[in-house]
């Protein structure tokens, strides 16, 4: 009896992946990788190729060599495929350096009887996974894919797949279906230097597009009917082919790629690495019905929890079924106590740990696998259940007043999870109702409370100074914490109970910033209110006032500078002159000092006041309002609300201010038209002069009547509006007279200027003022959409300069002695001509004179085509990368002194042209010249 040898490269290959992980070893070294392959091939026969070894490609051009990688013993049937048998493979690989490296095994070839591919048994079998070598990351490890590459699919029914993702290190997976793919033959990409150049397989269709008569059937409330669905969920990777038909009997392939994304603090989450996994699903006909598998609802614990799940399944047709977990990792467990019928039943435990404690939940895939009889095929039912890991709360949060002062001490237990990287601080004024759910962490904002602080999980307590400003005496503080546990995996805690406490007294509080004077050497007074304390204060005691110019000025920031110091705690007052007033608002903030306690050593407290600023008045007359617009703007920690902002007015050629009106306030800002009134109305053309006055209050303690000046202003008419006039070019008595005009002197530094006058027109708005202190020029190239500044001057002309083109428009605005701006002034725009005259002879004899063919006369020019043709009508030349042709009379070449010289005699030309001018004329010239050496 003879035996016949197994084929070597016959058809066998049904699917697979790549695993990575980075080196674990007690030398690690971080460009060092370990790879584990696993695929899945039919058994071996005459006809069908075993698969003994694999060939690798590291993408780095590197390999192992042909057949270099052994597999682990023999391969191993799958008791639910017995024609198919899981292969694995181990192998490493050292970069030389830093980055992304796609690794890659191709395979010859893919199992001839699969249907949606062209001429299967020819076809290479790819797989791919990338990886990211960077010190930064750390130990990384790729996705593992604990479900089997094959599946078994009935016609009819819903075909459910899980590949059962796991990523040990906690990073979010994205699923995405791709088709599968081929690549050249090992041995031609060795030839290539390593580079794996892969491809679609020829007629790949998804299943559903092969299957047409593939029909949807009623699942999870998709009702029956229509084109037949294949889908992955991107987040669970779970497959959903609802549902093949009763012709689409056989095998299919197709790949999905898993991505690997790495969650880094302050950036956006960043692709670190790709598993494809190319995988089949083989369709056989049966009247078996599939089982049904229920699992818990998806939960979230507390780290340290015992999770225990109760798994069942029940078949239609009382067939016994076998239940699988995937996804699990030691040491949660999982043990099918019954196959049923009626019922299987499997237990799932798993005793969480702080090290469990994760962002996204982890996903458990179960199946169950029914066991029919006839020769029918099996059927699955596959679900999810969603388990989230969350950190326990931290205990005994305790708040207490540091001595005497202003600042606050919290203390608590040393948090039990150690993998924890932070404990952040949370507070608010007055208790909170806030009381966190099930699976609730962290602090949602609507709780009300402010993080003050984040310090290393491992510490205990947390001092509240309040950013060394000190909290405010009077007031209840409560304090929440929650930890936070490092990326990739993330994770919080649930928060703490609510500790509070209460600081006695008042704070001191800044209550008057008002201006007194406006002027550039103008004057502020700043007032505030002594501290009250139960217990005193203990001397030295006294105040700091510091001082920043504008309005909007942090209270850490180091613009503040130190203007006042007292040791009189009842020297509340002070006055701040020699202050611009009229060009700068100011903003103080005070700082009380005083000692901890009588000892010779004792520490210097301090509490320093929210800043408060002046009032800052600006005013602009307003021809569509018809009167004068005030807007007044402040940023103080008392409340403006409460009481309206009065506006006093002083009319030309009077020495007093006299009451105009009062109007609400916003928290950091108020606005006011003044349009006069019938009894005493605005008088046209006339300067009128305001300021206006804040009244505000605190609440706590009670301080009302808080009474704040802005600076004085004087709002004038509006500026009169300009007419513009452009000095233009006469295009039509050019034009007229083109062939009398001088040569056109052509060059690549080549400027042009515009000439522009303006006057202002004296009722444009009526009354309005002739005074103005200078002029704003806008420009408008012939590229843009939108005016721009261009200038500002305090003459009514401007020369425009320097210009590559005079095609441009413009527009004036007059500028009044406040700030006030007139309207736009008519728009006046320049343009190009569109001259263009070419000579009818020139002599390339390179003599200096007359070398180039080029306009005697032309206009700005963007782009002109020129084509020169013999007297037979053949082209002889073309060229358009000179705007201004230069042809030196050479012959088919698109630059120019690079073709051989034409004979001299007559040619003929059409340049077309396109100008430089604002509608970007093209016109077309044709004509004759003239060669002569």
């Amino acid at each position: 009896m003879w035996l016949l040898p197994l084929a070597t490269h016959a058809s066998h290959i049904r699917a697979g992946d790549i695993q990575a992980k980075s080196d674990t070893t007690a030398a690690r070294n971080p460009r060092r990788v370990f790879f584990k392959m696993v695929l899945y091939t039919k058994l071996p026969s005459r006809d069908v190729a075993d698969q003994p070894n694999a060939t690798i490609f590291f993408g780095d051009g590197t390999s192992t060599g042909i057949d270099k990688v052994q597999r682990v013993g023999n391969g191993t049937v799958i008791p639910s495929a017995p024609n198919t048998k899981v292969n694995v493979y181990y192998f490493e690989h050292i970069y030389n350096a830093p980055g992304q490296y796609l690794v890659s095994f191709v395979g010859e070839y893919r199992n001839k009887e699969v249907r949606n591919l062209s001429n299967p048994a020819s076809q290479a079998f790819y797989l791919g996974t990338s990886i990211t070598i960077d010190p930064a990351l750390g130990i990384n490890r790729s996705p593992v894919l604990t479900a089997p590459a094959i599946d078994q699919a009935t016609a009819n029914q819903v075909f459910l797949h899980s590949p059962g993702a796991y990523d040990a290190d906690g990073d979010s997976l994205a699923f995405k279906l791709r088709p599968s793919k081929r690549a050249s033959t090992p041995a031609t990409i060795i030839t290539r230097g390593g580079v794996v150049d892969t491809s679609t397989v020829p007629g790949f269709q998804y299943p559903n597009k092969y299957d047409t008569n593939g029909q949807r059937v009623a699942y999870l409330g998709t009702p029956a009917g229509g084109q037949a669905d294949f889908q992955q969920d991107v987040n669970t990777g779970l497959i959903v082919w609802n549902a093949p038909s009763s012709q689409s009997i056989g095998e299919y392939n197709f790949a999905f790629v898993v991505e690997e994304w790495r969650r880094v603090a302050g950036a956006r989450p960043r692709l670190i690495g790709t598993v494809i996994r190319d995988m089949q699903i083989v369709v056989g006909p049966s009247t078996n019905l599939r089982p049904e598998v229920t699992i818990p609802e998806d939960i979230c614990v507390v780290a340290g929890t015992t999770v225990n799940g109760a798994i069942t399944a029940t078949d239609p047709d009382r067939n016994p079924v076998q239940l699988f977990a995937y996804g699990t990792f030691p040491p949660i467990t999982f043990q099918q106590t019954a196959t049923g019928p009626p019922t299987a039943r499997g237990t799932f435990r798993w005793v969480t740990s702080c090290e469990d404690v994760r962002r996204d939940p982890y996903l458990f895939t179960f199946k169950a696998q029914d066991v029919p009889t006839g020769g029918n095929p099996p059927l699955i039912d596959e679900k999810i259940w969603r388990v989230r890991v969350i950190g326990p709360p931290p205990q005994t949060l305790q708040a207490q007043r540091q001595g005497n002062s202003t600042r606050v001490v919290l203390t608590w237990d040393r948090y039990q999870c150690t993998q924890a990287s932070q404990m952040l601080i949370f507070r608010k004024e007055n208790p909170s109702d806030f009381i966190p759910s099930d699976c609730q962490t962290g602090i949602p904002a609507t709780a009300g409370y402010t993080q003050i602080g984040a310090i290393d999980a491992g510490l205990s307590s947390f001092l509240d100074d309040n950013n060394g400003q000190g909290l405010e005496r009077g007031k209840t503080y409560c304090y929440r914490i929650y930890a936070v546990f490092p990326l990739p995996k993330g994770g919080e805690s649930i928060a703490s109970a609510e500790a509070c406490v209460t600081l006695d007294g008042t704070s001191a509080l800044l209550t008057n910033v008002t201006v007194d004077r406006t002027a550039a050497n103008g004057q502020v007074t700043v007032k505030w209110t002594p501290p009250l304390n139960q217990a005193g204060f203990t001397e030295p005691a006294g105040y700091r006032l510091y001082r920043a110019p504008g309005q909007n000025v942090a209270a850490t920031s180091t613009a503040f500078k130190r203007v006042f110091t007292t040791n009189s705690l009842m020297e509340t007052t002070f006055v701040d002159a020699g202050r611009n007033t009229i060009d700068s608002a100011f903003t103080y903030k005070l700082e009380f000092f005083s000692r901890d306690n009588t000892s010779p050593n004792a520490a210097e407290t301090r509490e320093t006041t929210a800043p408060a600023s002046s009032v800052r008045l600006s005013g602009r007359a307003d021809e569509a309002a018809s009167g004068n617009v005030l807007t007044w703007t402040y940023n103080v920690p008392w409340d403006n609300t409460r009481q309206p902002t009065t506006i006093y007015r002083r009319a030309p050629g009077s020495p007093t201010f006299t009451l105009l009106a009062t109007v609400a306030g916003t928290a950091t800002s108020g606005t006011y038209t003044d349009r006069g009134s019938a009894a005493n109305p605005l008088v046209a053309g006339e300067t009128y002069c305001y300021y206006v006055q804040t009244n505000g209050a605190y609440t706590s303690p009670n301080l009302p009547n808080l009474l704040n000046s802005s600076q004085e202003i004087c709002v004038a008419p509006v500026p009169c509006r300009p007419i513009l006039t452009l000095q233009t070019t006469n295009c039509d008595s050019l034009a007229a007279n083109l062939y009398a005009l001088p040569t056109t002197v052509i060059g690549p530094n080549q400027r042009y200027t515009n000439y522009l006058r303006w006057q202002l027109d004296a009722n444009s708005p009526p009354n309005c003022n002739l005074a103005v202190t200078g002029y704003q020029v806008y420009y408008r190239s012939p590229d843009a959409t939108e005016y721009q500044l261009l200038a500002t001057t305090v003459e009514p002309n401007y020369v425009h300069m320097g210009l590559t083109t005079v095609s441009g428009c413009y527009q004036v605005r007059a500028v009044g002695s406040n700030g006030e701006l007139s309207a736009f002034s008519n728009e006046a725009c320049n343009d190009e001509c569109q001259l263009f005259l070419l000579p009818n002879i020139f002599t390339p004899n390179n003599d200096g004179v007359n070398d180039t063919f080029r306009p005697k006369v032309t206009s700005s020019l963007r782009r002109t085509h020129f084509t020169a043709f013999n007297r037979w009508g053949v082209k002889v030349y073309e060229g358009d990368q000179d705007p201004f042709i230069n042809w030196d009379g050479g012959g088919s070449s698109e630059e120019r002194s690079s073709g051989p010289q034409l004979s001299d005699g007559m040619y003929f030309y059409l340049a077309e042209v396109e100008f430089n001018d604002l509608n970007r004329t093209k016109r077309t010239y044709k004509g004759w010249v003239q060669i002569n050496r």
